[in-house]
């Protein structure tokens, strides 16, 4: 209770598990919609994707993923870059939980069918960001490929 008190009051106590936990949806969620608007067009079919992926990887009622899709919005338009997110998930993320979110980012990617190259770019800086090899980002990719089109090399 002290530490909730201390938190509310901006007070130097640990974070409770549950606070932790919101800003690691939130900095997933920031990322998820910085990939869908990286074209400039916000489909309603990316905004599907990025709600479902929130819900199921957090397992979210669908009210609480529209909530953190709006809270991620404004924090996604009042920052100045994405280092704090990043930051945030390299803390807190294993490799392979990593390696899942830029699963969904390329998910996101190919969402309308084609790679835009504003697309590609923020794909490429947010693998850098994750601290992600090159080689595994790519095996990501090709697996979302295959998935979505598996004759796609015959």
């Amino acid at each position: 209770m002290i530490n909730k008190i201390f938190s509310l009051l901006g007070g130097t106590s640990e974070q409770t598990s549950e606070s932790r936990h919101d800003r690691i949806q939130m900095a997933v969620a920031v990322l998820l919609l910085e990939m869908a608007h990286a074209d400039k067009f916000f489909e309603p079919l990316e905004k599907k994707l990025v709600h479902d992926q929130l819900r199921q990887r957090f397992s979210l009622s669908p009210a609480a993923a529209d909530d953190l899709m709006e809270a991620a919005e404004k924090a996604r338009h009042e920052s100045f870059d994405l280092h704090q997110f990043t930051r945030l998930i390299n803390d807190h993320f294993s490799r392979d939980e990593k390696l899942d979110v830029m699963e969904t980012l390329w998910r996101i990617v190919y969402a309308d069918g084609e790679l835009d190259k504003y697309e590609d770019a923020m794909a490429r800086q947010l693998a850098g960001l994750l601290r992600l090899s090159p080689r595994d980002v790519i095996d990501r990719k090709v697996k979302v490929l295959d998935e979505i089109d598996p004759d796609r090399n015959k």
